[in-house]
């Protein structure tokens, strides 16, 4: 890299990766995110970087292993600030990750405070007296309360947080942040002086983001969603720009793979196999009997793909998850579902798909990491939280390749039709 990084970012799946990227790109800031840490400096001039990990539910001590790793890689390209992101819907067991994680990066950076909030206002995360809503209602009763890794029963985040860390965690609430910057600051220094060491913050609005931003301008280490990212680039003098979110021209095949569960994606399941596209559903069960169920989806998507896109998914509704994992076990179910997908994704793009749109965090980490991805350039959003990405031409025979990685919880019902209108 031929200048110094001035944010680096570590996000702890690759879907919330992209979601960060595209609210810094927003923002004007010119994003390359790396998938995986580095072995080397990127050969690209840009403002930030976003290190994807695959960490949100692995192992707390290997996902701290992982988190420093990505700190001391970034710092090494001069990064100014360091921004740790999680979920907007901030799931995490009672043993981690996010509790586990800021801890240790804290640490390193010999920072003893710092600001948690998944606030996201464009995606309906708002965060209000430290209680997380989606939507019109609390987060556990928002469909989370179901996901099958990371179930969210208690809405309050203070709560969640301190059952995870050793720091005091206590509350910016909205009153302080609707007064503004200085009101914000003035609120941090009578909690650190209290020894609180992590604050939740209250967000409502993009307004809330925006006063939140200029506060923490000198915060060596900031963790969030991706919404606080919104008021981050003013800090460093940059200004939104449509230039920063250019990518090269798309052609080529269009498919969407699906290994999300939930309620958003099923939706955008269902609007597709209504509008008549063609769409095959992956049977978890037929996998673990041994069928190869990946070269009979390549083989069916085979005569199809130059009408336009079509669907493999795995989707089902959170009974029936349930079911397979009584059957499989828990992590096996997921973990044979994401290989499979994988393996089709690769597939499709060996058959001409240069436009693939994949559906959950886990789903697309797999999917990127199948596709040898390792590094994508962000560009336009499809809707908030999700841009269209390019990967240079080795991720896709010497071609390229537009990717879009959607969390399962974003996008409208129409997502899947509309992503491919946009990068027309």
């Amino acid at each position: 890299m031929s200048g110094k990084i001035l944010l680096g970012c570590i996000a702890d799946d690759f879907t919330g990766a992209t979601d960060l990227a595209n609210n810094l790109v927003r923002a004007g800031m010119r994003v390359v995110q790396a998938i995986g840490v580095p072995a080397k400096p990127l050969a690209a001039e840009v403002d930030a970087v976003v290190v994807a990990l695959k960490s949100r539910t692995i192992a707390p001590a290997e996902a701290v292993a992982q988190s420093l790793e990505a700190l001391r890689w970034l710092q090494a390209q001069g990064a100014r600030q360091i921004y740790f992101k999680y979920c907007s819907t901030f799931d995490s067991t009672p043993a981690g990750n996010i509790g586990p994680v800021t801890e240790a990066l804290m640490e390193a950076l010999g920072c003893d405070f710092t600001i948690a909030t998944p606030a996201f206002p464009d995606n309906k995360r708002t965060v209000f007296k430290g209680y997380l809503f989606a939507g019109e209602v609390l987060l556990n009763e928002s469909g989370m309360q179901n996901h099958p890794l990371t179930p969210m029963t208690d809405p309050n985040l203070v709560r969640v947080l301190q059952a995870q860390t050793r720091h005091r965690v206590g509350l910016i609430d909205h009153a302080v942040v609707a007064r503004g910057a200085q009101a914000v600051r003035e609120r941090i220094a009578q909690l650190r002086s209290e020894g609180i060491g992590i604050a939740i913050v209250d967000a409502v609005s993009n307004d809330d983001l925006l006063r939140l931003g200029p506060a923490l301008a000198d915060m060596p280490l900031v963790t969030a969603g991706s919404g606080v990212a919104i008021g981050l680039p003013g800090n460093f003098g940059i200004a939104p720009s449509f230039a920063a979110g250019v990518l090269p021209p798309a052609g080529g095949l269009q498919a969407v793979v699906s290994g999300s569960c939930s309620l958003a994606t099923n939706r955008q399941v269902l609007s597709f196999i209504q509008a008549g596209r063609p769409a095959l559903a992956i049977d978890p069960l037929r996998i673990a009997a041994g069928v190869d169920v990946a070269a009979e989806a390549l083989a069916w998507a085979a005569p199809l793909l130059a009408d336009g896109p079509v669907l493999v998914y795995s989707t089902a509704e959170a009974g029936a998850v349930k079911s397979v994992q009584g059957r499989l076990g828990v992590e096996e179910a997921g973990a044979m579902v994401e290989r499979t997908i994988a393996e089709i994704a690769r597939g499709l793009v060996a058959q001409g798909v240069r436009q693939l749109v994949v559906a959950g965090g886990e789903t697309s980490g797999a999917c990127v990491q199948a596709l040898g991805i390792a590094q994508l350039q962000i560009g336009a959003q499809i809707d908030p939280g999700v841009p269209w990405c390019h990967a240079p031409a080795e991720a896709a025979g010497g071609a390229g390749l537009h990717i879009a990685l959607k969390s399962g919880n974003f996008g409208t019902d129409d997502f899947f039709f509309k992503a491919f209108t946009v990068l027309e």
